[in-house]
């Protein structure tokens, strides 16, 4: 193992083993919602293993993944890691607090859902544990943030590296976002779940929880596009067709991210409708760097391919090395996000988010932008990062190539039908999809079998990627380590521009956060209020 990358090494271990049980919960959830009978299966553990894979999979899996790929890039680009020591800390800290969390969930004293929404309320040890997590990354992202600043006191006038502007806008993002969640938390589920206070306000308690959730997409989207943009033009064998465009990108999710949450609470009463429709505006606003990402991406792919030698008008898409699992993994995911975005955009629709409010069409969603996206952008990053931290060839090859293409497979399958089903009426996050019998729900349990089929091959998708992440490790040839190379612009870059200044946009940021939920929040919490005292329904 590459020394110096231990810390890294150390989280992204941690973001693997927590995908792994994540995806076997996931499996078994498929198969409960198709009406298989699964052996000592219940309700109870339905909804216990829709919690924990929410939080393994969107909590636990994304944010250590994130925070080894930052060390990483923070190494590489900037030559150094500053207040390692520091890093560590805040290691342990994510460890024991996931731990914790994920202990009470699997003993059944969390069932309380990936969203946490009151009035179901956890045991304590949910809380703390979910917050000591979030404290351990805010120490990841101070370890970040004293590298750059070291990085900038001897490069005054240097652009800083793109994957390096990248991570600091998602350190940004992150703490603008868990803002929200920590005055949430905090201020009011810890104490109430301790019975410091008898009840909380549910719709306050969910204001403050959009505040950080649907952010919280950027941040796990965030580390994807600087895999886009910085590593896979390099791998296709081009170059990166415009840095200013990647860092202008990067720039307007620190504004655009946050002020967005309310377009998850339409059906809410006491927030204002004039509220919910701005938070729709600029819902849509975000979707602007997501079109300049796609642009950017294609154009630098089709200068590869033209590097190469093609001359016709799509023909450098077949001189494109989709052999190599890096590259396949992320550009299906790429592909998959153009599918999640259209529907992200329904989603976000004052008129249309009731066609599709709490259908499955939103674990469909779901499973496209984070289920695929995300996570299979990250799955082609391990597959990129394992040869340099290791010094093994991957094993079996064979096997890494075959499995973004079986998770493109399953995915087409379950979120597919997911959307098809919510359209038709089927609800999320429940148990019995037949409703005892009714006539509705005979038109979904074709789809929720299909849906099934393509979890299977998601989890065997799972496996596969797992398998080669452990064949590696443990049993890889040894090799010389390949260099860490990243994408170069077609255009040198000139000197430190208005896009690298973090300071100015984070301060911009923070203003548009306090006009999105200042009034609101004051609104909500001066209007007469009704508490409600704790449930757990098992």
């Amino acid at each position: 193992m590459n020394r110096n990358h231990r810390l890294a090494s150390a989280h992204l271990a941690v973001a693997i083993a927590a995908f792994a049980v994540a995806s076997c919960l996931g499996v078994l959830q498929a198969l409960s919602i198709a009406g298989i009978e699964l052996p000592e299966w219940s309700e109870e553990l339905f909804y216990l293993s829709v919690t924990a894979h929410g939080v393994l999979m969107a909590l636990v899996f994304t944010t250590f993944f994130i925070m080894g790929l930052g060390y990483v890039l923070a190494r590489e680009s900037l030559g150094r890691v500053v207040g390692e020591r520091a890093g560590w800390l805040g290691f342990v800290l994510a460890v024991g607090g996931s731990v914790a969390a994920a202990t009470v969930i699997l003993q059944g004293k969390a069932t309380v859902i990936y969203t946490f929404y009151p009035p179901l309320q956890a045991h304590p040890a949910f809380y703390i544990g979910a917050t000591i997590l979030v404290v351990g990354s805010w120490i990841w992202g101070g370890v970040l943030l004293a590298s750059y600043r070291s990085w900038r006191r001897e490069h005054p006038q240097d652009p800083v590296p793109l994957p390096v502007h990248g991570m600091i806008t998602t350190v940004i993002v992150w703490y603008l976002a868990t803002a929200g969640l920590a005055a949430e938390v905090v201020g009011m589920l810890i104490p109430w779940s301790l019975g410091l206070i008898e009840t909380v306000d549910p719709v306050v308690a969910r204001t403050f929880f959009w505040w950080f959730g649907h952010p919280l997409t950027y941040f796990w989207l965030i580390p994807a596009y600087v895999l886009w943009y910085t590593v896979l033009p390099q791998v296709a064998g081009g170059r990166l067709f415009s840095d200013p465009l990647g860092r202008m990108v990067f720039v307007l999710f620190i504004l655009f991210s946050t002020p967005v949450g309310f377009h998850h609470q339409f059906v809410d009463p006491g927030i204002e409708a004039g509220w919910k429709l701005a938070h729709t505006f600029s819902t849509y606003a975000i979707l602007y760097p997501s079109l300049v990402t796609a642009f950017t991406i294609v154009a630098s792919l089709e200068v590869a391919g033209r590097l190469k030698g093609a001359r016709g008008l799509f023909d450098w898409i077949a001189k494109l090395p989709w052999k190599d699992p890096f590259f396949s993994a992320v550009t299906l995911a790429m592909l998959t996000f153009t599918v999640g975005g259209f529907g992200g955009a329904i989603n976000a629709a004052y008129a249309m988010n009731a066609m599709v409010h709490n259908t499955a069409w939103i674990q469909g969603h779901f499973h496209l932008t984070v289920g695929t996206t995300v996570a299979l952008s990250f799955m082609g990053a391990t597959y990129w990062l394992l040869p340099r931290l290791t010094g093994r060839e991957l094993r079996p090859m064979a096997l890494a190539r075959f499995q973004p293409y079986l998770w493109i497979l399953g995915m087409l399958l379950f979120s597919g039908s997911n959307h098809v089903a919510g359209l038709m009426g089927l609800p999320r996050r429940i148990y019995d999809v037949t409703y005892f019998g009714a006539e509705q729900a005979q038109s979904w349990i074709p789809l929720t079998k299909i849906a099934a089929a393509g979890a299977v091959l998601l989890f065997f998708s799972a496996f596969a990627f797992v398998f080669v992440v452990a064949a590696t490790v443990l049993a890889g040839r040894r090799s010389e380590a390949p260099a860490f190379e990243f994408a170069r612009p077609l255009e040198p870059v000139g000197d430190r521009g208005i896009w690298d200044r973090f300071g100015l946009w984070t301060v911009v940021a923070a203003v548009l956060v306090v006009i999105a939920y200042g009034y609101p929040l004051f609104h909500l919490l001066s209007q007469q209020r009704f508490g409600s005292p704790g449930f757990s329904p098992f």
